[in-house]
C-alpha cells in the first residue's frame, strides 16, 4: 500500500486549482521524493504505482502525462538495487496496462529496462517474456526494421540461454524475414550463431557444423571466438551420422589450417582417416560435450555413442571385404543383434554398400563407395570402385619398394 504522505500529496495535486500546465512540476517533485526513499521504504513500489495511476488519470492530459511517464521510467532505471528496480518496474507495467495504447513508447522503454534487470539476475525466461509484450506492429507508432530485429534476436538469445530452442526458433524465423534489410554486422553475427545453436540443439549436426564453420571465418570476431566456433563445428561433424555427406564435412574441416589448434583435432583426424576409435578416446572427447549432445536416442544409446558406432562400422567396411556378425559385434562393443541392426540400417540408407548373409551370419561389403544421394528406399547409387583404389595402392606400393631398393643400391655402391 502506498504511504500516507504520497496518497495525501497525490490527492492535493489531483484537486489543485492550479492551471493544468503547472501541475507536471508538482508531480516531478513528488516523483523525486518517492525515488529518494525507494531503497529504504517498503512502500516505494506501491507509492510509485499510485503515482503512475494518478498521472494516467483524467486530471492530466495524454500530452502532459507522456513526458512525466518517461521521466518515471528513467528514474526507475537509475535505481541501483535490481530487486527494487524489478518490483517498481513490474508495478509500473501493471498500472500502465489498461491505457497501453496511448503510451506504447513508454511501455517499450519500461519493458526493455526490466529485461536488462532480469538478465542481470540471469532470469532469462522472465526477461524474454517481458520483451515479448512490446508492441512492434502498431498503428500508434512506427518501429524501424532494425529495432524489430534487435528485439526478436534478443528474445531468441534469451531463450537459447535456457535451451528452449522451440521458442527461440520462432523468433529467429521472424527476424529471418527482415535479415537482408539489416546492415549491422553484429545483428548478422547474432543471427548466424543463434541459427547454428538451434540446429545443434535439434541434432541437425551436419547443418550445424556448416553454420559454425562459416561463423568461424567472421573477421569481426576475436581469435578466441573464431577458435570456439571452429571447435563447435568439429564437434557437430563428429556427432553427425556417418556417410558421404559427413565425410565431405570432415574433409573440409581437416583441411582448415586452424584445425590443429583445437583440442578436438585428434578425433577429427581419426574420423577423417577412417581409423577405428577406442573407448578411451571417445571418453576423453565426451568430457567437453554439451548436455543435449549426450542425450539418449530412441534405442537407449547416446548421440555420441551412436555416431562412434556408425563411424567404426564405416571404417570396418573400408578395411574388410567381409566380416562375421559376431566379429563385427566384438569390434563395435555391442551384442550381435544390435551390430546387425546398425549394419542393416546403414545398408538400407545407402551409407555403406554391401549385403547381409543371415544364414552364414556374414556381412559382405561390395567394395563400392556409396554416393551422397544414397537411397532411403534401399536402392544405392555407387560411384568409384574399391577395386580401383586397391589397384592404385598396389601400384604405389611397387613404386615405393622400387625406390627403396634403388636407395639401398646407391648407399652400397655410391659410385658405379
Amino acid at each position: 500500500m502506498a504511504s500516507a504522505d504520497v496518497i495525501q500529496a497525490l490527492h492535493e495535486l489531483e484537486n489543485s486549482s492550479a492551471p493544468q500546465q503547472d501541475r507536471p512540476a508538482g508531480y516531478k517533485k513528488l516523483l523525486e521524493q518517492i525515488l529518494s526513499s525507494a531503497t529504504t521504504s517498503p512502500d516505494s513500489s506501491a507509492s510509485l504505482g499510485a503515482f503512475i495511476d494518478s498521472i494516467l488519470g483524467d486530471n492530466l492530459g495524454i500530452v502532459a502525462a507522456r513526458p512525466l511517464l518517461s521521466t518515471a521510467v528513467d528514474a526507475i532505471r537509475a535505481i541501483p538495487s535490481l530487486d527494487t528496480k524489478i518490483e517498481a518496474g513490474t508495478t509500473a507495467l501493471r498500472s500502465l496496462e489498461p491505457r497501453i495504447v496511448s503510451f506504447e513508447e513508454q511501455d517499450a522503454q519500461l519493458r526493455e529496462m526490466l529485461a536488462d534487470a532480469y538478465q542481470s539476475q540471469e532470469e532469462y525466461i522472465e526477461a524474454a517474456k517481458v520483451l515479448q509484450g512490446i508492441q512492434l506492429e502498431s498503428s500508434q507508432r512506427r518501429v524501424a526494421d532494425d529495432h524489430k530485429v534487435d528485439i526478436w534476436m534478443r528474445i531468441c538469445r534469451l531463450y537459447l540461454e535456457e535451451d528452449d530452442t522451440t521458442s527461440a526458433e520462432s523468433y529467429l524465423n521472424r527476424a529471418k524475414n527482415l535479415r537482408h534489410q539489416i546492415s549491422k554486422p553484429e545483428v548478422t553475427l547474432a543471427f548466424q550463431l543463434s541459427e547454428a545453436r538451434i540446429l545443434d540443439a535439434r541434432r541437425r549436426f551436419l547443418d550445424a557444423s556448416q553454420a559454425y564453420h562459416s561463423f568461424s571465418f567472421s573477421a569481426v570476431l576475436d581469435e578466441e571466438e573464431r577458435t570456439r566456433a571452429l571447435s563447435s563445428a568439429i564437434v557437430c561433424a563428429v556427432l553427425a551420422p556417418a556417410g558421404p555427406q559427413r565425410a565431405r564435412a570432415l574433409a573440409k574441416l581437416y583441411k582448415d589450417e586452424r584445425a590443429p589448434q583445437v583440442a578436438e583435432f585428434g578425433m577429427l583426424e581419426k574420423m577423417f582417416l577412417d581409423r577405428l576409435l577406442t573407448p578411451e578416446e571417445v571418453s576423453r572427447f565426451s568430457e567437453n560435450l554439451q548436455p543435449h549432445q549426450l542425450a539418449k536416442t530412441a534405442d537407449g544409446s547416446t548421440v555420441l555413442a551412436k555416431a562412434v558406432i556408425e563411424h567404426n562400422l564405416l571404417s570396418v567396411s573400408r578395411l574388410y571385404d567381409n566380416i562375421g556378425i559376431d566379429e563385427l559385434a566384438a569390434l563395435l562393443g555391442l551384442d550381435a543383434e544390435k551390430a546387425e541392426g546398425y549394419a542393416a540400417r546403414m545398408l538400407e540408407q545407402g551409407r555403406i554398400a554391401g549385403s547381409i548373409d543371415q544364414i552364414d551370419r556374414l556381412i559382405v561389403f561390395d567394395g563400392l563407395e556409396p554416393s551422397a544421394e544414397g537411397g532411403t528406399s534401399g536402392q544405392r547409387k555407387v560411384v568409384a570402385g574399391k577395386g580401383l583404389r586397391k589397384w592404385d595402392s598396389r601400384v604405389q606400393g611397387v613404386a615405393e619398394e622400387l625406390e627403396r631398393v634403388a636407395s639401398m643400391i646407391q648407399l652400397q655402391y655410391p659410385v658405379l
